[in-house]
């Protein structure tokens, strides 16, 4: 990819559960056959990013509770394509749905090194949450 190369980005993007597999694959995630296609039912939606050959470069699941809470899971960048706002524009296109739909909060969860990207990128800010962890990754 050109630095220039357009990317389009769409909400509800059709995706299969193998362009998945692979954009997980592609920076060294541990994809799992099935999972899109078992998730996708609980969406409120999700972005796509697109590179001009239609190959999917970035993702965002927006997950919800049917009210006023939107849940961010899943953002994804293709390994060949991070660094270029690409997870930047999916948060920011997600939000913006998240909104129109009449959601009042977005949450996001993430490890300590995606810090920066969502709170100095995408407009997180921190707050006071609490978590249980019910299994142990495997």
């Amino acid at each position: 990819m050109s630095e220039g190369e357009a990317i389009s980005y769409t909400w509800r993007d059709a995706l299969t559960d193998g362009e998945m597999v692979d954009l997980v694959r592609s920076h060294g995630g541990n994809a799992v056959s099935g999972w899109w296609d078992r998730i996708r039912q609980h969406s409120l939606g999700w972005v796509g990013a697109r590179d001009s050959d239609g190959l999917l470069v970035g993702f965002v699941n927006v997950a919800w509770d049917g009210g006023d809470h939107a849940f961010l899971i899943d953002t994804k960048t293709r390994g060949s394509h991070q660094r270029r706002g690409i997870g930047t524009a999916v948060v920011r296109l997600a939000a913006e749905h998240a909104r129109a739909a009449g959601c009042e909060w977005l949450h996001v969860d993430f490890d300590p090194e995606l810090r920066r990207f969502y709170f100095d990128a995408c407009g997180f800010r921190s707050t006071d949450a609490g978590l249980i962890l019910l299994a142990a990754k495997h």
